[in-house]
């Protein structure tokens, strides 16, 4: 099967859609598939790179809309670049952007006669901070867009029920698939957290908290750090390492208690042996969908310890990988000194291993290759389809 994966983001940027697609992207063509992704160029991009392809993009669309630093702005293409663009001959198109890469995945799929998926990843009401218009302006604008677009695609993929309820409140009452994201397990399996440790003075034997992902103000930052000096005002040989860049991080190291450590962004490749290193996961975020940093966490053996939400309880399971509770600094203090207890700790730990199992790569890979199939099969019997954007 030849496979367009359409993107608004994609490595060397670093988040959650960049990092799954490039998984996906693996385990199908591991599985025989021929996968092109048409991503907006980035600078720190390798020279080549099989398979994808780059659009125009613009870092400072990205920063006058107060988006990551390391995630340009996809532009659209012009008729000559799109001629070269190897379209015509895909069996499907997905796309994770209801936005211009929604549109082009609409528009190209006209090319192709090929179906759309779309797998929505991003709670926007959530990030509206960022636009540079009043909330309830882009309230306005976005939840009937979002739901259009949804409506006219083959099939809908949601990682969460979060994402999910976000559909059903936008509008959308058709069907929506759940559709967790995958992780690597083999790149856990093996990891070990000494050097990490080693790395930021934290002798093997002291309790160690992390919080790794973006840090911007959607995260709780504050709340998750309040949590944190509650809890070691009780055990106070506590550390916790907050591992990721954004916005939000100087503000944050400025109030930050002692015993905690901003390690900045670490290359993806380092980050097993990162999560490998921490006997928890604190998160206070209430925004996420299912955030893969916090499925890795239960692949290195890191129990959650985690704000209630969508997000959380699909993931967690009580007393089995985790705990989920009020997003107040006192519920999670209490919360993460139950996880810590030791004799609690080692069944937990087993238990977010055995928990992330059912998010490893070829299982998802295999599971993304069966919506494909159905989705070209379903296309087929309907020709006559408009795809008009």
């Amino acid at each position: 099967m030849r496979i367009g994966i359409v993107t608004a983001t994609y490595l060397p940027s670093r988040n959650g859609v960049a990092t799954s697609t490039a998984l996906y992207a693996r385990g199908l063509c591991d599985l025989g598939h021929e996968v092109r992704i048409f991503a907006p160029r980035h600078p720190q991009a390798p020279p080549h790179e099989e398979g994808v392809y780059r659009l125009n993009s613009s870092f400072a669309g990205a920063r006058a809309l107060g988006g990551p630093a390391d995630y340009p702005v996809m532009l659209a293409p012009g008729p000559l670049l799109t001629a070269r663009l190897p379209l015509r001959d895909l069996d499907v198109l997905h796309t994770m952007h209801p936005f211009l890469a929604g549109r082009l995945a609409l528009t190209w799929s006209r090319l192709a006669n090929a179906p759309v998926v779309f797998t929505a990843h991003t709670q926007y009401d959530q990030y509206l901070h960022y636009a540079p218009m009043p909330r309830r302006v882009g309230r306005a604008m976005l939840r009937p867009h979002v739901a259009a677009f949804a409506r006219r695609v083959d099939t809908v993929l949601a990682p969460g029920r979060a994402m999910v309820e976000m559909l059903r409140e936008y509008g959308f009452a058709g069907e929506v698939q759940l559709f967790p994201n995958p992780v690597d397990l083999a790149a856990f399996r093996g990891a070990r957290g000494g050097a990490f440790r080693a790395e930021y003075g934290v002798p093997g034997d002291v309790p160690l908290v992390m919080y790794l992902g973006r840090l911007a103000p959607e995260k709780n930052l504050e709340v998750m750090l309040r949590a944190f000096a509650q809890a070691q005002a009780s055990r106070p040989e506590l550390r916790l390492l907050v591992v990721g860049d954004g916005p939000s991080r100087q503000e944050a190291q400025v109030g930050a208690p002692p015993g905690v450590t901003f390690t900045g962004p670490v290359p993806y490749s380092r980050v097993p042996e990162a999560l490998a290193a921490a006997d928890a996961f604190l998160t206070a975020s209430t925004s996420e969908v299912l955030p893969m940093s916090m499925i890795e966490a239960l692949a290195a053996g890191a129990p959650l310890v985690a704000a209630r939400s969508p997000a959380a309880l699909d993931l967690v399971q009580e007393g089995v990988n985790g705990t989920v509770t009020d997003a107040t600094p006192a519920a999670l203090a209490a919360g993460l000194l139950d996880v810590l207890d030791p004799a609690r700790l080692p069944t937990l730990q087993a238990g977010a291993r055995e928990s992330a199992a059912q998010y490893d790569l070829p299982t998802r890979a295999a599971a993304l290759e069966e919506v494909y199939i159905r989705t070209v099969a379903r296309g087929r019997t309907r020709r006559g389809k408009s795809y008009e954007p």
